[in-house]
């Protein structure tokens, strides 16, 4: 997961998420406020587009509860072709291109992605918005964890007309443990801290 220098206003704080895991009574979303969301415009175009994805990094311990200031998204996506195919649609609809001087389909690529990771040691592609320069969508070339695993065990925020996948609090420990770096070994006390009131309140 990329880092860059705080900038615009990171997404609001929300209450806790509740989650839908497997089993027969899915519970859910958590409603918020209908107060401006950052990113907006991306979680709607990926949801019409009937994208599987999972917000992941600084956002989705936003989404979680924590004070926490980011400015770009991160993203898991299934890496099944129909999902790219949809997701790079829904991407170019919604104005955004690759910071790389290469096509945005060439993410659909598994020998592109392959090749990016064995060469340039990629974790990310990034889009950006030409109008809006300072918005960075980054997704994972690879799944560091397995996506469908995750997926079934997302938490769902409502935030106005949006629902928001969002990883669980324990698959973004997980994560963070992976990257290893000072400020995920932060993120990861705040994320256990969230876990602790959770149960207290539970």
């Amino acid at each position: 997961m990329s880092s860059r220098p705080a900038g615009p206003t990171p997404l609001p704080r929300t209450r806790r998420a509740l989650g839908q895991r497997p089993g027969p009574r899915p519970r859910l979303p958590k409603k918020r406020g209908e107060e401006p969301l950052f990113y907006q415009d991306v979680f709607r175009t990926l949801n019409e587009g009937a994208v599987k994805y999972l917000v992941v990094g600084g956002v989705a311990l936003v989404l979680h509860g924590a004070v926490r200031l980011t400015v770009d998204l991160d993203l898991m996506v299934a890496l099944d072709g129909k999902n790219l195919g949809k997701f790079i649609g829904s991407m170019t609809a919604g104005g955004y291109r690759p910071k790389l001087p290469v096509p945005a389909a060439d993410f659909a690529k598994k020998e592109k992605r392959e090749l990016w990771i064995s060469e340039k040691n990629m974790k990310v592609f990034s889009f950006f918005h030409p109008d809006r320069p300072f918005e960075i969508v980054d997704v994972f070339v690879d799944e560091p964890l397995p996506f469908r695993e995750a997926y079934s065990r997302r938490e769902v925020v409502r935030a106005g007309a949006l629902n928001i996948p969002v990883v669980s609090r324990k698959d973004l420990i997980a994560l963070k443990k992976i990257s290893g770096r000072p400020q995920d070994l932060e993120d990861i006390k705040m994320l256990e801290a969230l876990s602790r009131k959770a149960r207290a309140g539970a």
